[in-house]
């Protein structure tokens, strides 16, 4: 008995702490979900009981639909009203309905918060409408305490979202896409996104951190203590500043100072973070608690040194991202966002663009964590469409709150070097638009001005009569101009406008070398940002090659689904592109690869974001003895090309495109080229002809994950040959089967014209691969992965959650 009631007493002192403090609750589970219109949907009496249970983050757009024929197939219909532009998938109109219920709050304040829905979403509280948010990109939360129920009645919280008509130009899923929290706090509290962290003062010694808190004060306090403690990666107090405060306003900014010895700066080489805890203390009771994670770092910027961060000159590796997970949607899922993070760095990013909008918070906190610049971008137009229905209709009554979230959210980040205004807006160089983007940056500089601001301007497609010299007004008003395709103009314009800081904000991979040249020959063009670092949804095949015709913009219609101009394709996979620009980077030295064999008579045509079709293998049964045409990329002066221990030629690397190109007939065995440099082999790189398939070979990209839902295993098929070797040519369908404590979330290839389910167990290969990814059910155990083919050898993974 004395045991029971201990642990009941360490039980209430526990829930008392939680409470007499801040708590915020991941929302995610078990949410009703309707995909179409109801009426009175808001109504607390609505019979929601045949509706589907879902887990947020969710995305509809991504889920297979009825009918499934020739023109329906997955979640794609050739009747998709965003047709190519958001890669013939379903948006409309869809319901979420929330059951839950609360204890006693008497004397709190209890809000919800959402970091995304897809879009023009309005959100009840037991029948009380609470807004409506149109942006489907930006953050935003309500009070909810005026009109919840306590003691243990049921409380429904209601959302309707609309993804109607044409109002986007890529893929941007539907529904409540993000996470969502429930915050429980005192009158007196930090106020969202209240705490804003500056540097001020950095050296190798020293560095000064600037500590602005927000105290909301709804209890009519008088005076109580601010304390924030300053923690190092590993946990240790490296400072604390207390500040006694006295309240005599509703809301109070408090700043303080505080003196670090010796930092760890923030780069993307050492991305070092710490974290401040803020606390609000009244007579030695805790009222609130805030963490916030920060990094210390300096950043210069000028056009006779270039981006000088810490002091240091760093050159931009970047590249252009849509928010989409490729197979996953639009869901972010923790992991996902994670992973396109990891695959940016080790693919030799070192910056990425949210294109054209703010990313998701879990986004950014991986950038933070393993080190990539981020150019945090708000929109894609402002009172001008380029869809119909798009977000100029709401421009007017939203700008300032998007612009506003997104600052707000985002400015302790450390990763986040940049913001931009917007993307190709029509109006970039009129009268009008120059009024909107000093609104816009003197909004942005309110809030935060450490940063630049950048605004990713074009030329005049869409003003014909336009000479470019007229965006010089535009460039004006911007710290760093952003070109999109106008890595020509850097010259000229520099003689112009000698002090103007360039860089390129879209440039395609066909150009890759003449970007490149610049940034590293000039300081004022501080790097270049690829259309795209990864394959998306949407916008659909823009980056595709065709036999005789091809425009320079020519989306292909279905089964088309992805843009395929991304330098890794949608499962995570390097393709060509990205060979060569390794070497345009020097982050490699030697690459080779294979041009696909071209039908006599035909002539291959790229479109103007696409890449030729070349392979990194050497495997074409069939074309025996036909002409294929090899490509070797490299900085060293001479190549030497064997096929199968003979010398086929030996050349000179053009120093225009660090390329040495070799003619040859196709015979199957071995392809090597080597790398000659004053008459010494310096290096060499080999392709081997494959066998048939015999086996499917799983690869896990972890094998040890957190039995969290926003945990994820993403596991790679392959179909080998006798000897291990993967057998490129290969399309197979593959089924899959997993038992144990998870299951599959979706599976995938990088084929962008071949549409099949995500949400289906089985999937063709393409090129020899498909993805399956795995996610844990939320208890600790083994995931046995399974993999079948006809013909073929199982293949097996265990994966294990902890």
């Amino acid at each position: 008995m004395k045991k029971q009631l201990l642990a009941f007493l360490l039980s209430l002192l526990s829930t008392l702490t939680t409470i007499a403090q801040r708590t915020q609750t991941l929302f995610d589970s078990s949410w009703k979900f309707f995909r179409g219109d109801v009426a009175n949907g808001e109504m607390q009496n609505f019979n929601d009981g045949d509706w589907r249970m879902v887990e947020l983050p969710h995305d509809w757009s991504i889920e297979d639909l009825p009918d499934q024929s020739d023109s329906v197939i997955g979640p794609f219909t050739k009747k998709s009203i965003g047709s190519t532009s958001t890669g013939y998938v379903v948006g409309g109109t869809a319901w979420y309905r929330k059951h839950f219920r609360l204890e006693d709050f008497a004397g709190k304040k209890i809000s919800i918060y959402f970091d995304g829905v897809y879009m023009n979403s309005d959100v009840w509280i037991n029948e009380h409408h609470l807004g409506n948010h149109p942006y489907g990109y930006t953050p935003f939360y309500y009070d909810l305490t005026s009109w919840l129920k306590q003691n243990g009645e049921e409380n429904i919280l209601a959302v309707r979202v609309r993804n109607e008509g044409r109002n986007s130009r890529w893929y941007t899923g539907s529904g409540i896409y993000r996470h969502v929290w429930l915050a429980i706090t005192n009158p007196v509290h930090v106020e969202r996104w209240g705490v804003y962290i500056t540097t001020p003062v950095i050296s190798a010694s020293t560095a000064v951190v600037n500590i602005k808190t927000t105290i909301i004060n709804g209890e009519n306090r008088s005076s109580l203590k601010l304390v924030t403690t300053l923690l190092d990666a590993k946990n240790r107090t490296v400072a604390t500043v207390e500040t006694p405060v006295l309240l005599n306003s509703i809301n109070k900014e408090i700043s303080q100072n505080i003196t670090i010895a010796k930092p760890s700066l923030w780069s993307p080489e050492s991305p070092h973070l710490y974290h401040a805890e803020t606390d609000l203390v009244l007579d030695d009771q805790m009222l609130d608690h805030v963490v916030t994670t920060f990094g210390i770092r300096s950043l210069e910027f000028s056009a006779e040194k270039g981006f000088l961060l810490n002091g240091k000159n760093v050159e931009l590796r970047g590249g252009c991202m849509h928010h989409d997970n490729g197979p996953l949607g639009a869901a972010t899922i923790d992991r996902a966002e994670e992973r396109k993070v990891e695959l940016l760095k080790s693919f030799g990013f070192n910056a990425v663009r949210t294109s054209h909008n703010p990313p998701s918070q879990q986004f950014l906190d991986a950038c933070d964590r393993l080190g990539i610049i981020v150019i945090d971008e708000a929109f894609d137009h402002w009172h001008r469409e380029k869809n119909p229905q798009d977000y100029h209709l709401y421009f007017d009554t939203s700008w300032k709150k998007d612009i506003d979230a997104m600052v707000l959210r985002d400015r302790n980040h450390p990763s986040v070097i940049f913001w931009s205004i917007g993307n190709e807006i029509n109006e970039r160089a009129d009268g009008p638009g120059l009024v909107i983007a000093k609104q816009l940056i003197n909004e942005v500089k309110r809030l935060d001005d450490t940063r630049p601001v950048t605004e990713a301007i074009c030329h005049f497609w869409d003003h014909p009569g336009y000479k470019w010299d007229t965006t010089a007004a535009a460039f004006a008003l911007l710290d760093v101009g952003g070109y999109n395709y106008q890595w020509k103009e850097y010259e000229t314009d520099h003689k112009k406008y000698p002090q103007r800081i360039m860089m390129g904000t879209e440039s395609v991979p066909l150009e890759a070398f003449d970007n490149w040249k610049l940034v590293e020959k000039y300081p004022y063009v501080i790097g270049d940002f690829v259309w795209t670092a990864m394959d998306y949804l949407g916008e659909t095949g823009i980056g595709h090659t065709n036999l005789d015709s091809a425009r320079p913009y020519e989306l292909q219609t279905f089964p088309w689904f992805n843009a395929w101009c991304g330098d890794i394709d949608l499962t995570g996979g390097k393709k060509p592109q990205l060979y060569y620009r390794d070497i345009v980077w020097r982050t490699s030295t030697m690459h080779m690869l294979v041009h696909a064999p071209v039908p006599a008579g035909h002539k291959e045509a790229v479109s103007y974001w696409g890449w030729p079709d070349e392979v990194p293998y050497y495997h074409f049964p069939g074309q025996e003895g036909k002409p294929l045409q090899v490509h070797v990329y490299t900085r060293y002066p001479q190549v030497r090309l064997e096929l199968n221990g003979r010398t086929v030629d030996e050349k000179n690397v053009s120093p225009e495109n660090l390329t040495a190109t070799f003619d040859i007939n196709y015979q199957p065995g071995s392809l090597k080229a080597i790398a000659v440099n004053h008459g010494r082999v310096v290096d060499s790189v080999m392709l081997q002809t494959a066998g048939t398939p015999t086996q499917i070979h799983l690869i896990a990209d972890r094998k040890n994950i957190k039995a969290s839902r926003n945990d994820l295993s993403y596991v790679t098929a392959e179909v080998l040959d006798a000897n291990g070797q993967l057998v490129p040519d290969a399309v197979i369908p593959l089924h899959f089967t997993i038992t144990g404590n998870g299951e599959i979330a979706a599976t995938a290839n990088a084929n962008p014209s071949d549409m099949e389910s995500f949400k289906k167990p089985e999937h063709k290969t393409f090129r020899g691969k498909s993805l399956i990814i795995v996610r844990p059910k939320g208890k600790p155990g083994k995931i046995i992965l399974k993999a079948e083919g006809e013909g073929l050898k199982t293949g097996e993974v265990v994966i294990e959650t902890k």
